[in-house]
């Protein structure tokens, strides 16, 4: 699909490249929100529930579900970054789930059951950028360049 090669001494290409780091940071994310100090008001973390008020950095609404999901989505990174193939499929089906997730957490009322990830208001921006950030990946670094004779 990509006609990018890889050099080397890296074989990996862009897009492995990137789905890699990804997941990776993905995978970060999810033991950071295990630690008390990053994650703050740990005490309060709750498994799947709205009322969790744990925060990873002080800022995102995290939960136990929520961390292992992170934790999740980055060993299929990390995983799927061993083909080009795969690692454009993660990157823009990831960036799809994100931009659903997105969707999802602007049209839940967050003090309801229905927020059981649970979300916030700083959750759905990321989500969002996510979203968009992964699927512009997934795109752009296997795009076709075709060059025309005149």
């Amino acid at each position: 699909m990509s006609t990018q090669h890889a050099s080397p001494a890296t074989a990996r290409t862009r897009v492995q490249q990137a789905a890699l780091a990804v997941g990776a940071v993905f995978l970060l994310v999810g033991i950071l929100g295990f630690i008390p100090g990053v994650t703050t008001d740990y005490d309060t973390m709750k498994f799947a529930a709205h009322d969790s008020e744990a925060k990873l950095l002080g800022i995102f609404q995290v939960s136990i579900l929520h961390n292992i999901v992170h934790l999740l989505f980055g060993i299929a990174g990390i995983a799927m970054a061993r083909t080009a193939p795969n690692a454009r499929a993660y990157l823009i089906g990831g960036g799809a789930v994100y931009l659903v997730l997105w969707i999802y957490g602007l049209i839940i009322d967050h003090d309801s059951a229905a927020n059981f990830v649970p979300v916030n208001s700083a959750d759905n921006w990321l989500h969002l950028i996510l979203g968009l950030g992964m699927v512009a990946l997934g795109v752009l670094l296997t795009r076709r360049t075709t060059t025309h004779a005149h």
